[in-house]
């Protein structure tokens, strides 16, 4: 136990963000840079090392939480990082992209501030990499399998660099023009800045991963071509279908899909542009959608120097505390408020989108909403309620609906999906079809990044298993699993 009395004499303090008027003058990371945290160690000696530590069924990668906060806590950092890449890829992803389901299951939670594990996490691999800790795992002997992977995102990403260190020559196919999939277009770089994603590509390439970008599989190269390429392939390609609005004026010009929008200024950052081709810059911005992605076309539309910001949700406004129903340890539906919140616009709830009208052009202009209640299982509007708000961009933030691999791939490999359009599989990551498999949101359906890597670290051991009979890779979950949510 790191110190025995850190629960009763230290308070929780997290990671200090840079101020807003400061951070909204550039796309950087809103924390300040964690090795001006020297509260950390302090932070990591408030785990109790419970008995029975609730934050490893909290987190899908079974980490070791307790044991690094320990190492932490006691300044033995290459302990530390050790015990965290024994089950987890890229801790640094996660450490800032993961909402923390394991501090939710951690058992201080119960009637005090939970540890601060996501912020301990993610200061064990930054000064990993600032100390040259972090190395090229390369396999001392090649199996002579080959492996496709279909998609660079989390998933794909674990899959492949744990079949590369079990020695398998693994390529992964991404259609993009940079690694990344999701992380790399979908996440702004005030969230998470891409340098972390290239230094992990380079260790993976230096490791033996060969990357294809630009190649789509399905289009540019045949499920067909694949089968008889490669001894295996895994289907990694993520659930980007994106939830639409059928609604009168849809058509107008200025309405995006997050997924159309937030790519463009990563681009930016990228050097693709020098301004984006959908700027948010002084128009009247409204975000239908009130989770992570719809915060993360916030930030962008105030970085872009948006007039007003927007953002709706259809359901009510949750509580401070954690509810009734949703008892620890689970992962409860709490009121968040991202940085993105903390850097001004309106937050509306219990109110649905009716109807867009557009001025002359053909672009944008109002959105016309109306309050809901729930009844008898369904939303219904609120009578004289309705109400216009300017609204000249518009993205659509709403969720995703299954997998996009729909573009001739399925059909090509012969992959059966199940009834929400997700590839299907069996208890062992396995699709219908003899040596390919499924892994991540493609299998899944829209989740949480640590899912992602949980299920690439699983599907990986399935496959060496496949090729070589046996396997020491490790497989934290199962496909049936299911997170502490409710």
């Amino acid at each position: 136990m790191a110190d025995p009395k850190g629960f009763l004499t230290t308070p929780k303090q997290l990671a200090e963000r840079r101020p807003v008027d400061v951070r909204l003058r550039d796309w950087n990371e809103v924390y300040v840079e964690r090795s001006l945290l020297p509260i950390i160690t302090e932070q990591a000696g408030r785990c109790m090392d419970c008995g029975i530590p609730f934050c490893h069924n909290g987190c899908p990668l079974g980490n070791l939480i307790p044991e690094w906060n320990d190492l932490a806590f006691r300044d033995d950092w290459t302990g530390a990082i050790e015990r965290l890449h024994a089950t987890n890829n890229f801790p640094e992803f996660t450490g800032r992209l993961c909402p923390a389901p394991c501090e939710s299951a951690c058992v201080l939670g119960i009637n005090q501030d939970a540890v601060t594990i996501k912020n301990v996490e993610v200061t064990i691999i930054d000064k990993a990499w600032d100390r040259g800790g972090v190395a090229a795992q390369i396999p001392e002997r090649l199996s002579g399998k080959t492996v496709a992977v279909i998609g660079s995102g989390p998933a794909g990403l674990a899959a492949a660099q744990q079949l590369t260190r079990a020695g398998h020559t693994v390529v992964v196919y991404e259609r993009a023009d940079r690694v990344g999939g999701l992380l790399r277009y979908g996440i702004p770089e005030f969230k998470m800045e891409k340098r972390h994603i290239n230094r992990r590509i380079e260790q993976m390439r230096a490791e033996g991963t060969r990357f294809r970008t630009g190649v789509e599989a399905g289009v540019d190269i045949s499920g067909q071509q694949l089968r008889e390429r490669f001894d295996a392939v895994v289907i990694a390609a993520g659930a980007t279908t994106a939830r639409d609005l059928p609604v009168p004026g849809r058509e107008f010009k200025g309405v995006y899909q997050a997924m159309e929008y937030l790519p463009l200024a990563n681009k930016v950052q990228e050097g693709d542009f020098v301004d984006s081709p959908v700027s948010a810059k002084g128009k009247h911005v409204v975000v239908i959608g009130g989770g992570d992605t719809g915060a993360d076309c916030v930030g962008t539309a105030h970085r872009q120097g948006a007039a007003s910001v927007t953002q709706l949700e259809i359901m009510p406004r949750p509580s401070d505390a954690r509810p009734g129903h949703q008892p620890w340890p689970t992962m409860p539906m709490t009121y968040k408020v991202t940085s993105a919140h903390e850097e001004g616009g309106e937050r509306v709830y219990s109110v649905n989108t009716t109807r867009f009208t557009g001025d002359e052009d053909g672009n944008v202009a109002e959105l016309h909403l109306v309050e809901v209640e729930f009844k008898d299982g369904t939303f219904a509007p609120v009578p004289g309620t309705e109400r216009a708000i300017p609204a000249q961009l518009v993205t659509l933030a709403m969720g995703f609906t299954g997998t996009d691999v729909k573009n001739g791939l399925v059909e090509q490999l012969g992959v059966e999906l199940d009834n929400r359009g997700n590839v299907a599989r069996d208890g062992k990551f396995g699709t219908n079809v003899d040596g390919v498999y499924v892994c991540g949101d493609a299998g899944r359906g829209q989740s949480l990044i640590v899912w992602a890597i949980a299920e690439g670290r699983s599907a990986a051991a399935a496959v060496d298993k496949y090729l070589g009979g046996k396997t020491p890779l490790p497989a934290p979950i199962r496909p049936t699993d299911r997170p502490l949510v409710v």
